[in-house]
Formats: C-alpha cells, sequence, structure tokens
C-alpha cells in the first residue's frame, strides 16, 4: 500500500460507493492480502486494480444495469415526446381551421360592404381632385393642401349603407388623415416637381409657366382602390385572428389569491383587487354581519372568493412567503460545507444521553430528574480532526412524541439508539416512524454490548422486522455496536455519522440573512423569553432585528450549550438568543430581517391571528361540548392550570394530558404558560375551580399563603409520568363506581300466610347460601322477574331474625310485593361498588 502524499489515492469508502458494494467487503478482502486498514485508508493505483479485479463481476453487472435502466428511461421520454409533439400539431391544426372557418364567415359581408363603400369613394376622389386642380397654383399654397385634405371625406354620400357597412364607415373615419397633393402624386404616378405632365408638354404655354392640366383617369383610381382594400382585407384578417388569441388566452388565466387563515374584510378585499363593501355585501348574503375589521375563517374567505372568480391557497402563517427557510438559486451558488445536525433518538433508558455524556465528556444524566430527559437539549461537538457535529438529544418518554418529531424534522441525520439487552421497543418504533416521515437517514447505535445478557443479532432482527435492514443483513442503514459507558466503538459510530454526512453533500450560505428553527424555549430571570435556536443558513449578528412566529425583536445576546457568549452563529451551530418580546412556540422559523417596521407589522398580524383562534377554540370546546355534556350529566371535567419552566414541556404534558379523556371524564386545561406559579394563576384557579400543576417551577411564600387562603391546591412534579399517573389517578376518583351483584343466598315458597295487617308471608325452604334482612331481593317464576326490592320483615318460627342459614325454614314478607304463588323462588343478593380504572379512548 503507497502512503506517498503525491501520489492520487482513493479511500476506501470511495471505493465501495462506487462498487455499490459494502466496505467491510473490501476491507476484509485486504486484510487477507495482509493489509490493514480502515474505511477512511486510502490505497494507491495497484491495489486498486486489484480490488476492481475482485468485484469487478459485481461491478460490471451493475453498470449493465445501470446502462439498461438509462437506455429504457431514454426511450420512455422520447416517446413522451413524441406523442407530445403529436398532440400539439393535431391541436394546432384543429385551432388554425376553427379560426379560417370563422374569419370566412365574417370577411364576405365585410368585403361585399367594403366594395361598395369603395366605389363611391372612387367617384368622390375624382370629382375632389378636378376641383382641386381647377384651383391649384404651380407652387400650391398650405390653405390648398388643407383644402385638398378635406376633399376625402365620406360624409357628403347619400348612400343607404346597411348596419356593417355603417360600423365600417365609422371605423374608417378613424383612420382619415390629411392627404397632400405632393403624397398623392407619386401613388396616382404622377412626376413631382419641374417634371410634372400632363396629357401633352403643349399645354405649357396655354396655361402659364409652371402649370400642369390635371387629368386623373380612372384606370389609375381603380387601381389605387384595388391596391388599398387588399391591404385593409389583410390587416382586417390580422386583427381578428389576433383578438380571437388573446380572448382565448385570459378565459384559461387562473387567478388564485394566498391567504392566511383569520384574514380581515378589508385585507380580503385587497387581495381579490374588490372593494370592502363588495365583500360585506357577499357575507350578507351568506348571513353574516360583518365589518371592514373583521377577521374571516378560512372556510369563509374560500366562499367569498369564488363568488368573486378566484381560488384561495391557504398560507400556513401570514408573511411566511417573506420568511422561507428553503434555499434560493443565490444561495446555492454560494453554498459552503456545513456540519450535519444529528439527533439521537430511542426508547427510554436506552442510553442516549450516556452516549452524549461519553461524547462530551460531561454529566448530563446526573442533572435530569429520575434519570430521565425531561427537555429537548443540542450540543456542538468537536471532534479531534477538527470537524464538528450538532448532537440533539430528545426526550424518549412517550409523552415527548411531539418532541421526538421534532427533532427529527430539523436533523439532517437520526441515531437510532437500541439497547442489546432489551430489544426494540415501542417508542423505538415511533423514532423509526418519525425518521421515514422526515426521510432522514438513520445510523443504528446498538448499545450496552457489554453486558452478559447484550443480543445484538436479537436487536437486528427485530429492527428488520420494522423494515430496518442493517448493511450486515444485505440492506443500506448502517450500524455500530457500542458501549455508551465505557466508550468501545463509539468512535467508529462517530466515523459512520461523517461518513453519511460526506455522502450527503450538506451545504449552506453563510453569507445571507440568518433563518434557522426554535426547537426549545423558556422564561429566564434575567433574560427574559430565551429560544434555542438551530440555524439552518445564513449567519446571525448581536443587534439583528428578526421575525421568530408571533414574536419579533433584536438579538441581544447570542450564547452556546456552555454558557460561552458569541458574536455571532452560523449554519448548523445550536445557540440561545435572547431578546424576544414575547416567549416563541416550538418549531417556529427564525428569520433576521431588514426592517423593523415590517417585522414588527409581520409579528403583530400573528398575534391577533393567534388570538382570534384561542378566541374560537375556547368558544367551541366550552360552550358546544364541555357545557353541554356538564349540563346532561354525561361527563365530569378536572380542570387544571399548567405552569411549566420549559415551552418543550408545556406541549408534550398538555397533549398528554388532553388524551386521558373518555366517554364520562376529561381534563380541561384552563391555562398553560412557562414560568413559576404567580397569584394571577391562583385566582384564576380559584374562579375556574382548577387545580395549579407545577413542572420544575416554584411558588413563592406570598403565592402560597394566597393559595392556602382561596383553598387552592397547587402541586409540584420533576418527573413527566408521576404528574400523569396522579391526574390519571384523580381522573379515575371521578368515574362513577362499577354496581357489581354479590349472590347471598336463594330460597323457595312452600307456603302461604295470610296475616292481618302484615299481608301475605311466604313460608319457604333456604335452597342455598343464606337470606339477609338488610339484603335486596328478586322474585322469579319459571324464570322471569316478578320483583325487586326489599324485606320487609324475616322470622324463624316466631322470632325476628337477621339471617337464616342453608338448609332452614324461614317466613319472609316483602315491601310492597304479596302476589305469591307455592314454587317461586326468591334470590337475595347485595350490591357492591368497586373503584373503577380509567380505560382511556
Amino acid at each position: 500500500m503507497n502512503n506517498d502524499p503525491r501520489s492520487k489515492q482513493k479511500r476506501i469508502f470511495e471505493i465501495a460507493k462506487e462498487l455499490n458494494i459494502s466496505f467491510k467487503d473490501i476491507i476484509e478482502f485486504l486484510r487477507k492480502q495482509g493489509q490493514e486498514c480502515s474505511m477512511n485508508t486510502g490505497v494507491d493505483e495497484a491495489c486498486y486494480l486489484k480490488i476492481l479485479e475482485e468485484f469487478a463481476r459485481d461491478k460490471d453487472r451493475i453498470e449493465r444495469i445501470r446502462k439498461e435502466k438509462a437506455r429504457k428511461e431514454a426511450e420512455r421520454k422520447r416517446k413522451e415526446e413524441e406523442e407530445a409533439r403529436r398532440a400539439a400539431e393535431l391541436e394546432r391544426r384543429k385551432i388554425e381551421e376553427e379560426v379560417y372557418k370563422a374569419a370566412s364567415l365574417a370577411l364576405i359581408p365585410a368585403v361585399r360592404d367594403v366594395l361598395e363603400y369603395g366605389i363611391d369613394v372612387k367617384k368622390h376622389l375624382i370629382e375632389a381632385f378636378r376641383e382641386t386642380e381647377k384651383k391649384t397654383e404651380v407652387a400650391p399654397k398650405p390653405t390648398a393642401a388643407k383644402k385638398a385634405a378635406k376633399a376625402p371625406e365620406p360624409e357628403p354620400l347619400k348612400v343607404t349603407p346597411s348596419a356593417e357597412t355603417e360600423r365600417l364607415k365609422k371605423k374608417d373615419k378613424k383612420k382619415l388623415k390629411r392627404i397632400k397633393i405632393d403624397e398623392l402624386e407619386p401613388q396616382l404616378g404622377i412626376k413631382t416637381g419641374k417634371h410634372r405632365l400632363g396629357d401633352a408638354g403643349a399645354d405649357k404655354a396655354k396655361f402659364g409657366r409652371g402649370r400642369v392640366d390635371w387629368h386623373v383617369t380612372d384606370k389609375v383610381v381603380d387601381e389605387q382602390i384595388r391596391k388599398t382594400m387588399a391591404k385593409l382585407g389583410e390587416r382586417g384578417a390580422k386583427k381578428k385572428y389576433k383578438k380571437t388569441d388573446v380572448v382565448t388566452v385570459e378565459e384559461n388565466v387562473e387567478k388564485k389569491i394566498r391567504v392566511s387563515e383569520f384574514a380581515t374584510v378589508e385585507t380580503v378585499a385587497h387581495l381579490m383587487n374588490a372593494e370592502p363593501a363588495d365583500v360585506i355585501q357577499i357575507c350578507m348574503k351568506l348571513g353574516m354581519i360583518t365589518t371592514m375589521n373583521q377577521r374571516l375563517d378560512f372556510d369563509t374567505i374560500t366562499l367569498i372568493a369564488d363568488e368573486l372568480g378566484f381560488k384561495c391557497e391557504k398560507l400556513e402563517q401570514y408573511g411566511e412567503e417573506l420568511l422561507k427557510i428553503e434555499n434560493t438559486e443565490e444561495d446555492l451558488k454560494a453554498a459552503r460545507p456545513r456540519p450535519p445536525v444529528v439527533a439521537i433518538m430511542g426508547h427510554v433508558d436506552h442510553g442516549k444521553t450516556t452516549l452524549l455524556d461519553f461524547i462530551r465528556r460531561s454529566n448530563i444524566v446526573g442533572g435530569e430528574s429520575g434519570g430521565i430527559t425531561q427537555h429537548i437539549g443540542a450540543y456542538k461537538v468537536e471532534l479531534k480532526d477538527g470537524k464538528s457535529i450538532t448532537i440533539l438529544d430528545t426526550p424518549g418518554h412517550e409523552a415527548f412524541t411531539a418532541m421526538r418529531a421534532r427533532g427529527a424534522q430539523v436533523t439532517d441525520i437520526v441515531i437510532l439508539i437500541v439497547a442489546a439487552d432489551d430489544g426494540v421497543m415501542p417508542q423505538t418504533i415511533e423514532a423509526i416512524s418519525h425518521a421515514k416521515a422526515a426521510n432522514v437517514p438513520m445510523v443504528v447505535a446498538i448499545n450496552k454490548i457489554d453486558k452478559p445478557e447484550a443480543d445484538p443479532e436479537r436487536v437486528k432482527r427485530e429492527l428488520a422486522n420494522n423494515d430496518v435492514l442493517l448493511e450486515s443483513w444485505g440492506g443500506k442503514v448502517q450500524a455500530a455496536e457500542i458501549s455508551a459507558k465505557t466508550g468501545q466503538g463509539v468512535s467508529h459510530l462517530l466515523d459512520l455519522i461523517l461518513l453519511e454526512a460526506e455522502m450527503l453533500e450538506l451545504k449552506a450560505n453563510y453569507d445571507s440573512s440568518g433563518m434557522g428553527t426554535v426547537i426549545e424555549a423558556k422564561l429566564d430571570k434575567k433574560h427574559g423569553p430565551v429560544a434555542t435556536v438551530i440555524i439552518k443558513k445564513g449567519t446571525i449578528n448581536i443587534g439583528d432585528v428578526f421575525v421568530c412566529g408571533a414574536s419579533y425583536g433584536h438579538v441581544r445576546s447570542i450564547v452556546d450549550e456552555r454558557r460561552q457568549r458569541l458574536r455571532s452563529a452560523g449554519p448548523s451551530d445550536s445557540v440561545q438568543i435572547a431578546g424576544f418580546d414575547i416567549l416563541p412556540k416550538l418549531a417556529d422559523t427564525f428569520a433576521i430581517v431588514e426592517d423593523e417596521r415590517e417585522a414588527r407589522k409581520i409579528a403583530s398580524e400573528r398575534q391577533k391571528i393567534e388570538r382570534e383562534h384561542q378566541k374560537r377554540q375556547a368558544k367551541e370546546w366550552s360552550l358546544d361540548a364541555i357545557s353541554a355534556h356538564i349540563a346532561e350529566g354525561k361527563i365530569k371535567q378536572l380542570n387544571v392550570i399548567l405552569k411549566c419552566d420549559m415551552d418543550g414541556s408545556v406541549e408534550a404534558i398538555s397533549q398528554s394530558l388532553g388524551e386521558l379523556v373518555n366517554e364520562e371524564v376529561a381534563v380541561g386545561v384552563k391555562h398553560k404558560a412557562t414560568g413559576n406559579v404567580v397569584e394571577t394563576d391562583v385566582l384564576l384557579a380559584k374562579a375556574s375551580e382548577a387545580v395549579i400543576i407545577g413542572f420544575n417551577v416554584t411558588a413563592d411564600a406570598k403565592v402560597r399563603e394566597l393559595a392556602k387562603k382561596e383553598n387552592v391546591e397547587i402541586r409540584h412534579y420533576s418527573i413527566i409520568y408521576e404528574l400523569i399517573d396522579d391526574v390519571k389517578a384523580a381522573l379515575e376518583g371521578l368515574l362513577t363506581p362499577e354496581k357489581i351483584e354479590e349472590m347471598l343466598g336463594e330460597l323457595e315458597v312452600r307456603q302461604l300466610f295470610k296475616i292481618p295487617k302484615a299481608g301475605v308471608v311466604a313460608g319457604s325452604y333456604v335452597l342455598s347460601g343464606k337470606v339477609t334482612r338488610n339484603a335486596n331481593v328478586r322474585v322469579k317464576r319459571d324464570g322471569q322477574v316478578l320483583f325487586e326490592g326489599l324485606v320487609a320483615s324475616l322470622k324463624r318460627i316466631k322470632d325476628d331474625v337477621r339471617e337464616v342459614q342453608e338448609g332452614f325454614e324461614c317466613g319472609v314478607c316483602l315491601d310492597g310485593f304479596n302476589d305469591f304463588q307455592v314454587g317461586d323462588h326468591i334470590e337475595f343478593f347485595e350490591v357492591k361498588s368497586k373503584k373503577r380504572t380509567l380505560a382511556l379512548k
């Protein structure tokens, strides 16, 4: 193997990519040849030829398949283009035939009228020229030219034309202009200047110096009119053809507008170039009384647009067309390589954070409650070779489904970590689904291989059952067997990540305005609203004006995960940014803008739309759903006020609480926000009869005293599954207990006794169990129930007794039933209440 740096070498993974085989096969082949190497090892030309000879057969087969595929694709495209040309030619011929037919039908009466009109013009022109000749001097004066110009006007003609003739006359009137003799002479074949000729040169002396006898013949006029009519016919045909073509194009143009939900009447009217009064009139037809500043939902906007001939396309957020992260042509031209953004995903307690601890040489697990990640975190890792990787640590608990989905959306590569002793679990399958939905490549890390019960082959088999086929099993997904505690195989895992990133060719424009995605947000005591942002492109600097969801502001500070202050941040960086006016939401787009006024306008409009959305959602939920069910006694609601330290936790917990619902009980989150519990939360809880739940937040002494005074309960949690379990138990307490019948005994009526003032007493024999005086009874005859009620009295011989055992006789008198017959059976039973568990929908 040649290690001369001057010779051009190929690395093993590049050869594997070229041959479309695994680099492990090449490494194994070279080891058999006595050469130790790794996937990043470069090989010289001689070694490269050996590898080609070994794997040439596979390469030739692949080349043949590739060429055959390319040939078929080219043949298919050629046939499609030929069909398209043929269809276009047929369509063109069809249009030409239709235009020719329409033009022919229109031109026949027009030509007839024009010819009739032309004959009158001919006579008039001859007379006008003769009158002009009598008054014209050798050097014509301007007044004579003006008089001659008025001669060809067709007004004096007394002809009774058709409607089409009148239309053509009006059209031609607009085209008439002043005619000068100098311009008419060349057209009529008369020489100008000193060489004007009449019928005879001798007439010069007769009429004096420079005089010419103007004699216009019928032949000259006929020829000139024929040429003029031909030109008029050509121009008319062209104009008709062009006009028809233009009208057809305008009819096929589809009018569209792009509008966000809850836009005002004025905005909708402006987008469709209409007056607000027109939109208000359409709303009145739909049964809505609106004003110019009233906001409309998207369904109403669609109906209004249909009335005005427009089609609507919904914008997810106001101003999103100005703040898109997608790369433009300019970004692609100025793009440079950027570090990969990697998300570690998998089931809870499979070692995600432990792996990140080893890579960063930190102890993140020690800071997490219960040893479980409660928030989404982002960290930048510098490797030994100078390269860097940005890693997202996502929670594995089932409550953080939305967080994991968001983590997969903003990353380039997903590390799917699976414990070798535990195998594929529910959250592992969910992580696989998120990665596939985001179309992000995966690298599998099989963790805990240092444990005695570890079984990597079982993990590979279960992954294959979930459509994740590893390279060792003939698939395309790379895998590494590691131990996050000891560090075994971690370097190999990092090499696989860099290899996958190199194959993806990740690039971004560093010189454009910075744009990114919010992955976490919280309220900081010192800095106010703070958000963790992954930069997707461009550079963010201190002092830049930005828009992020419904918030805006200036970048006051940029801090990395180690609390180091930065002056700027570029693509793939994960930084905390302060300077928001309100707390942004998760997955909001962070974008730098040039104009602060425009930023304020966009943020203000988004806040208004968000308030309108919350108002309508609260109204629908409280009035239409909950109130009706509570009034009917169908549903019981546990009201909750939720306060958390992170916006991601607010989202995850509120979503989990919303899933704790069935046909009888539900959780109503009256208010949710980030930050500590304050006095307004206590007052709101008192008004709505709610419980305050705090997750990783506190309440000061004044707030606790107010809560005690108002009899409002505040519960604090630091582990999410304990919070969910307690709320679930509280909901189970609201459930109506389940009624269970417990059979006590059965007796048979054998004789009847009528006692004054007491009614009928059934002399009975206890067949099974025991009968008691306080039990419920059921009278059956021939298997049918006749009565169900309570015991009035129970006697044994003459004494009142509390119970009678099996095999003894007794007398029974029931409350409200006397219609006994010999042979009836009386069942004694008790109804007990059993606490129900919450069976979710």
